[in-house]
């Protein structure tokens, strides 16, 4: 019998590696250059400009509608002073707090509450109303509540398209796709959109959307912007971390009527940079809103009930 020397089938092992190596090689080309082709075939600026059309009617709607709202808040005050003098009460963040500690200090602060909400607006003036029901475990019944969330302000969210592709924002704004995606199992490209250099900057400061390509509906926001309210709240954090703030704002929107796409769920993050680029995440708030009941919807000076 003969035998095979052991230098004769190393060759032929690596001769056999680098081919199956060349191949997979060739295969990886072969995807990366198919994914350029295909983003270089998207029409983006026809994209960007149904867009525009859908944020120009979205600025003249008019709405009037209730759902259920559900909201559930975590703070870190890992950062925070703590007053040894003053009862945990007197500094907590709401009764809707459940208070977590680590060897007697406090280090995170949870929060949830559900509302009846309710938005109007007529000749673009906007009619929030709220009426508390649940605040942590505790049934509630208190209308006209006030939401303490400074950050949270639901049409503004309904709103946030008009932003980054409104008509007269979009010259400030470059885009390009970064990706193909799927939403709710819905084929979606995901858009990204860069603020101009020299641009002065919005109250939105960059973002990213994911759009369904066959009908340009926006079906998600990414948002890094400027808080809604609160702002010496947020100035005086910042000078107390010393670091710099971060605002996102993660918007679906899975709800749907006569065209229009509204806030699913949300979720805010507040984060605070050092000058390495580290984040201290102070609060996270996720929302969530079910059981839409719509009275009117307007568009183009026609109510569709």
């Amino acid at each position: 019998m003969n035998r095979i020397k052991p230098k004769i089938i190393l060759s032929v092992l690596l001769v056999t590696l680098v081919g199956i190596c060349g191949a997979s090689a060739g295969v990886c080309q072969d995807k990366a250059a198919a994914a350029a082709k295909s983003a270089t075939e998207i029409d983006l600026p026809a994209l960007l400009q149904k867009t525009a059309e859908y944020c120009r009617k979205l600025e003249g709607s008019i709405f009037d509608f209730f759902c259920r709202e559900e909201i559930e808040e975590t703070i870190d005050v890992t950062l925070e002073p703590i007053k040894p003098s003053a009862p945990l009460d007197e500094w907590s963040y709401g009764g809707g707090s459940n208070r977590r500690s680590i060897a007697g200090k406090v280090s995170k602060l949870k929060n949830s509450y559900v509302y009846d909400y309710q938005c109007i607006r007529a000749d673009r003036v906007v009619t929030e109303k709220r009426t508390l029901l649940k605040e942590g475990r505790e049934e509630r019944n208190v209308p006209n509540a006030k939401l303490e969330l400074s950050s949270l302000v639901y049409f503004n969210n309904l709103l946030s398209p008009i932003n980054l592709f409104g008509e007269r924002n979009q010259p400030d704004y470059d885009y390009r796709v970064v990706g193909k995606e799927k939403f709710e199992k819905r084929p979606v490209l995901v858009v990204e959109a860069k603020l101009k250099a020299g641009v002065i900057e919005p109250k939105c400061l960059s973002g990213k959307a994911w759009i369904d390509p066959e009908t340009a509906d926006i079906l998600k926001m990414e948002l890094t912007q400027k808080p809604t309210g609160g702002l010496e709240v947020f100035a005086q954090r910042e000078a107390q971390y010393d670091r710099k703030l971060r605002l996102t704002l993660r918007t679906e929107f899975s709800a749907e009527k006569n065209g229009f796409r509204f806030p699913s769920r949300l979720l805010i993050e507040e984060a605070y940079l050092n000058k390495m680029g580290r984040a201290y995440v102070r609060s996270k708030t996720n929302v969530v809103y079910t059981n839409f009941k719509f009275f009117t919807v307007e568009t183009e000076s026609r109510i569709i009930r």
